[in-house]
């Protein structure tokens, strides 16, 4: 046992240093120094990049460890220590968690990070495995963040501990701040920011390029709202409005559900949730309201997601009850509906601002602009100070022996260096070049490779100068790097944008009687809403326009009649117009954002889209529909007593892609391929054929051609015809095109089954049509988002090229009345 040992005592010369120092004030500089830390080194993102200080060190030092997409997944414990021990002086839980969050593609619109193993579940129910556990690296959105971080593009400075250096931004090629969104929770405020779709934020980023003064409404028309990582539905536009205008607002986000039979049931089928929300909390919420008698009708529920068809959580209803009543309770009372609030709160020059839409892409833009510009400044000097050495290098191979005498006769390598340089007036890096060139290089074909590389390197040069002074050249650079990111990167939209929730069906459900069997439209959107008008209004009279979509199939029925739904797999599907919500009248094109998602009354295949309505008559010239290989079938019409029926037997690897209801039967069939062919010919000369059968030769395509649109025009209706032109490799939605609008007039008729004639003059780098349309005029077009595209005038030459589009084309539609008009006196 160790013994005790006496202290020494004190110097008798030992003065106490004791400070009096105010409690208060000790405790208000210490708050205050914790608080800047947590707010800038912590919780708030950067508005260039988007990044939180650790995720930024997470993806420069998986850049720096060389954790490309082309390579293997490396143990995260790795990485976790490597940024821990450089950079990010702080727990691993932390640096982990935020790994984990970046691999998860239902928390993130964009991963930057390519996990394998358990990263955990929606909702956080499972949590991601230990990071001994799991591997990761890079997916190539990653690699863009970081894309020529190493041509000092940004600034760095030093470490924790000043022995390295980190970036103090990314370069950043994706907006990541608004595509990606981010949470966080500093001291005396937060950030709470919503992702949005790719493709659309580099098109209003390219809009703003060109029209810097352009307002919310203008970008608005590119990002009608945000893009969920989980889908769903967004109900509710105002509230979005107001965060893009002054960067706070609220919106209400709708889990996507469809009621379908289930044995001899009826059920509820939820195939998408709300951000954030895991099924787990949903299950766990309605067995609660079901043991608590708050909730009636369920019997029983099931989580019968996977991997193979995702997101999929069936609802069984008793017999008795309106599933479309529970699904409303559902709504109400669980996290199936939940609300997102907007906070745009980022770090702008170093200061916490909360931000608007324009505001965001202008700080992103901005530092766009700084990282091509320093970009191109250091490629420039790279390539000027080659350029001098090749210019030396040629100096001295064309007096090669005069070289090789002058190094030969001098007594050192000092004095061979000195007499190079006063004999050919050499540089000191020229001369140091040539004194260690390799004989090899001696050859005659050296010497040519060296006049094509100086050539190439001056006319490199003259174009980083031309984008250093001119700045709208290096505007146009950004807007096409830009354009390059949406079509390597840039997915379709997944969440369904809704102004309100609608009347719903389950009124009309629980009383069908009590609504008239008046006459009304069944109207179909371009983006997969459906509703009915809610009387016998004439409608699309006005010649105006709605801010969101455009009506691309409409039918005269009544309110409680059956139409039917035609997809592109060839099948006639049922759909009870009473079931649809109805919309109030209008003088102007109806809008459709209060109508009902598609996918909740229909059970679609995984790539089968609805094309049109048509009505279920007995009588009458029947559908006329075309397909992908050109084949083109007249169908008789005839009872049909199921709720589903095929209309067309397809061949492999076909599909319809326009069909329509005759009306007369003497209308002109119209076929445009994508090579810019149109055929049209008379219905006459196409020959009725029953359900069974699969049609005729309709128009005859060219080696890997296809057909782009297929329709029907009235022959003494004024008509036009709509095309865009582009990229046969361009990811689809992510190029505006050229677009031209021509009078249908203008294109001669042919006869079935021949090639056409040309519709269409591609540019250079064009080689396909991405799009086309014919109808009445005058034409309207909508964005996949549903947002209006304004068209060009129609011109008179019918082979002729377009013009550059202002967003790409997802659908055109002409004047509603053109097409429908009621009889109200019948």
């Amino acid at each position: 046992m160790a013994r005790r040992t006496k202290p020494e005592p004190l110097p008798e010369d030992f003065e106490e240093h004791i400070l009096d120092i105010d409690v208060g004030d000790e405790m208000r500089a210490s708050f205050l120094e914790y608080a800047y830390s947590v707010i800038y080194s912590r919780a708030l993102p950067d508005a260039r990049d988007g990044l939180k200080p650790v995720q930024r060190r997470i993806l420069y030092t998986m850049n720096e460890m060389g954790l490309r997409p082309d390579r293997g997944h490396t143990k995260c414990a790795r990485i976790v220590g490597e940024v821990m021990g450089r950079l990010h002086p702080h727990g691993d839980g932390a640096i982990y968690d935020a790994l984990v969050r970046q691999a998860q593609p239902w928390a993130m619109r964009l991963p930057f990070i390519d996990g394998h193993g358990n990263f955990g579940s929606p909702g956080g129910e499972d949590p991601p495995a230990a990071m001994r556990y799991t591997e990761a690296r890079m997916a190539p959105t990653g690699v863009a963040m970081t894309e020529s971080i190493d041509e000092e593009t940004v600034d760095f400075k030093p470490n924790y501990d000043s022995r390295e250096y980190e970036p103090s931004v990314l370069p950043a090629a994706i907006p990541n701040l608004i595509v990606n969104g981010t949470t966080g929770i500093a001291v005396g405020m937060a950030t709470n920011m919503a992702p949005h779709n790719l493709i659309e934020v580099v098109q209003a980023l390219r809009h703003l390029i060109s029209h810097p003064n352009t307002d919310v409404d203008g970008l608005m028309r590119f990002i009608p709202g945000p893009d969920l990582p989980t889908g769903g539905k967004i109900v509710g536009l105002d509230g979005i409005r107001d965060a893009y205008e002054t960067g706070r607002g609220t919106f209400k986000m709708r889990a996507t559900a469809r009621i379908e039979t289930i044995g001899r049931r009826k059920g509820i089928v939820v195939t998408e949730l709300p951000y954030g929300v895991g099924p787990e909390k949903i299950i766990e919420r309605i067995k609660v309201l079901v043991q608590g008698k708050k909730l009636q009708g369920i019997a029983d529920i099931k989580d019968l997601t996977d991997r193979e068809h995702g997101m999929r959580m069936v609802i069984e209803i008793k017999n008795g009850f309106v599933p479309e009543a529970i699904l409303e309770q559902l709504y109400k009372q669980t996290p199936m509906e939940d609300s997102f609030g907007i906070n745009n709160v980022a770090l702008v020059d170093g200061q916490p601002r909360t931000l608007g839409l324009k505001e965001m892409l202008e700080v992103f833009l901005h530092h766009r602009f700084d990282v091509v510009r320093r970009r191109s400044q250091f490629r420039r000097t790279k390539k000027a100070d080659r350029l001098h050495l090749v210019d030396g290098l040629l100096i001295a191979l064309l007096d090669i022996d005069e070289v090789i005498q002058v190094i030969r006769t001098s007594d050192d390598s000092a004095a061979a260096k000195e007499r190079l340089m006063s004999v050919f007036d050499l540089s000191t890096a020229q001369t140091d070049y040539i004194l260690e060139m390799q004989l090899r290089r001696l050859t005659r074909f050296s010497r040519i490779e060296l006049e094509k590389e100086q050539e190439q390197l001056r006319k490199e040069i003259e174009e980083l100068d031309a984008i250093l002074a001119d700045d709208a050249l290096l505007r146009k650079v950004v807007a096409s790097e830009l354009a390059d990111v949406a079509k390597a990167y840039g997915t379709p939209r997944r969440t369904v944008l809704l102004e309100s929730a609608g009347t719903t069906a389950v009124a009309a459900a629980a009383t069908p009687l009590e609504i008239p069997d008046d006459p009304c439209f069944a109207l179909l959107s371009s983006s997969g809403l459906l509703a009915r008008t809610s009387g016998a209004e004439e409608i699309g009279t006005g010649g105006g326009r709605a801010n969101h979509d455009v009506v691309v199939s409409a039918v005269r029925t009544t309110a409680r009649a059956d139409v039917g739904v035609l997809t592109s797999a060839g099948r006639l599907l049922r759909l009870n117009v009473l079931d649809l919500p109805a919309i109030p009248p209008s003088a102007n094109e109806p809008n459709l954002q209060g109508g009902l998602p598609l996918t909740e009354v229909l059970s679609l295949g995984a790539d089968e889209r609805a094309l049109a309505l048509c009505s279920l008559a007995t009588e009458g010239p029947g559908l006329a529909l075309g397909t992908r290989q050109g084949v083109v079938k007249r169908a008789n019409p005839e009872v049909l007593g199921k709720d589903e029926w095929e209309v067309i037997r397809l061949g492999d690897g076909d599909e319809v892609v326009g069909a329509v209801e005759l009306d007369s039967g003497s209308e002109e069939l119209c076929f445009v391929t994508s090579d810019a062919q149109l055929l049209h010919f008379s219905a006459d000369g196409v020959r009725p054929q029953g359900r069974s059968g699969g049609g005729i030769a309709g128009i005859r395509l060219t080696s890997g051609e296809r057909v782009v649109w297929f329709g029907a025009l009235d022959p003494e209706a004024p008509a036009v015809l709509v095309t865009a032109s582009g990229s046969a490799t361009a990811l689809p939605g992510t190029e505006p095109g050229a677009v031209k609008v021509t009078d249908f007039a203008e294109y001669p008729a042919k006869g079935r089954a021949t090639g056409g004639v040309r519709c269409h003059r591609f540019l250079k780098g064009e080689d396909t049509l991405v799009f086309a349309w014919a109808g009445p005029a005058p034409a309207r077009g909508a964005a996949a988002s549903g947002a209006p595209v304004d068209l060009p005038a129609a011109t008179g030459r019918r082979d002729g090229s377009g013009v550059p589009g202002t967003q790409p084309l997802a659908a055109a539609a002409g004047p509603l009345a053109a097409v429908l008009t009621v009889d109200v006196s019948g």
